[in-house]
């Protein structure tokens, strides 16, 4: 399935809006770093909110894409993860150590922004 990518400003914004594959994850990754690269993207904002479950292997992959990314210069900030699937990912151990979350879109485009104001002083 593939994740749209939409371009605010000087943000990219993925909305995943359905259960992916891990093939699927992959092929994320590479396309949002890519965009990164061409677009020189201060801030990426992956939403989640239509997930009801985050997997190991879908944790990690977003941990990665948000390394990869910073060592672009881009913040990855994560929004919508469900209530349900919080509780399920503490419960197994599974974390998103060192990448921002967000409750939606407008906390995360707002934080991003404030950073990028910091960024250009």
């Amino acid at each position: 399935m593939d994740v749209p990518i939409l371009r605010q400003g000087e943000f990219l914004i993925a909305t995943i809006q359905a259960a992916l594959s891990d093939n699927d994850l992959f092929a994320l990754r590479s396309k949002l770093f890519e965009y990164v690269v061409r677009s020189r993207a201060l801030g990426i904002i992956i939403d989640v909110t239509a997930l009801d479950i985050l997997d190991s292997f879908g944790t990690r992959t977003l941990s990665e894409i948000a390394l990869m990314c910073r060592l672009r210069g881009a913040e990855t900030v994560i929004v919508g993860v469900q209530p349900e699937v919080a509780f399920t990912m503490v419960q197994l151990g599974l974390t998103l150590e060192g990448v921002t979350t967000a409750l939606d879109l407008e906390e995360g485009l707002a934080h991003l922004g404030r950073r990028s104001k910091l960024l250009k002083r």
